[in-house]
């Protein structure tokens, strides 16, 4: 049973990370004019996806220093999802055995 919780953080923090690289990647496609956001529906979905990941982002921001045009809080978020899941992987191997 504890096994199957450990798999389930698993992929929710996989999931997690495939949102942040989703958005980083929009983000880009925005900046570049790539994906025209003068579309409602395009629009509703980049701010939906800002204000699900922008709580994780914020305090990462407040400790990081200013890069200027630079945000590198995905970066980090990305780093310490995989350290999590590391530790979810070993915990999960300790209780295995």
């Amino acid at each position: 049973m504890l096994l199957a919780l450990f798999n389930i953080a698993d992929l929710l923090l996989r999931v997690l990370s495939w949102l942040v690289i989703g958005q980083v990647v929009l983000s880009w496609l925005v900046a570049f004019n790539v994906i025209n956001t003068s579309s409602e529906g395009v629009r509703r979905f980049l701010q939906g996806l800002e204000r699900f990941l922008d709580p994780l982002y914020r305090p990462i921001r407040k400790i990081m220093p200013d890069f200027g045009g630079l945000d590198l809080s995905p970066v980090v978020l990305l780093i310490a999802i995989s350290i999590i899941r590391m530790l979810l992987a070993g915990l999960a191997s300790d209780v295995a055995v």
